[in-house]
């Protein structure tokens, strides 16, 4: 099974940044408000999403992608047209 690392963005610019194994299943749950930390800034839009063959690399890309220089890394490379 495949594990999936994703970043949404709402309209506002938001990001959020999550890990799953169904990201159209995972997005649905986001856009319904079952996600309490990002309920409140519906709605979601998928803006980048990589697949990783083990849990492990999906969690340990999502790790990074959280981490300050991770952070610094989706801005310049994954969602350019944004600033942190």
């Amino acid at each position: 099974m495949w594990h999936y690392v994703y970043i949404l963005e709402n309209n506002q610019g938001r990001q959020y940044v999550g890990s799953t194994n169904d990201v159209k299943k995972r997005l649905s749950k986001h856009n319904k408000g079952d996600v309490s930390h990002t309920a409140k800034f519906r709605p979601w839009e998928i803006r980048f999403a990589c697949s990783f063959p083990k849990k492990e690399q999906a969690l340990g890309f999502e790790k990074y992608l959280k981490s300050r220089s991770g952070t610094m890394f989706r801005y310049r490379h994954l969602v350019q047209n944004k600033t942190p």
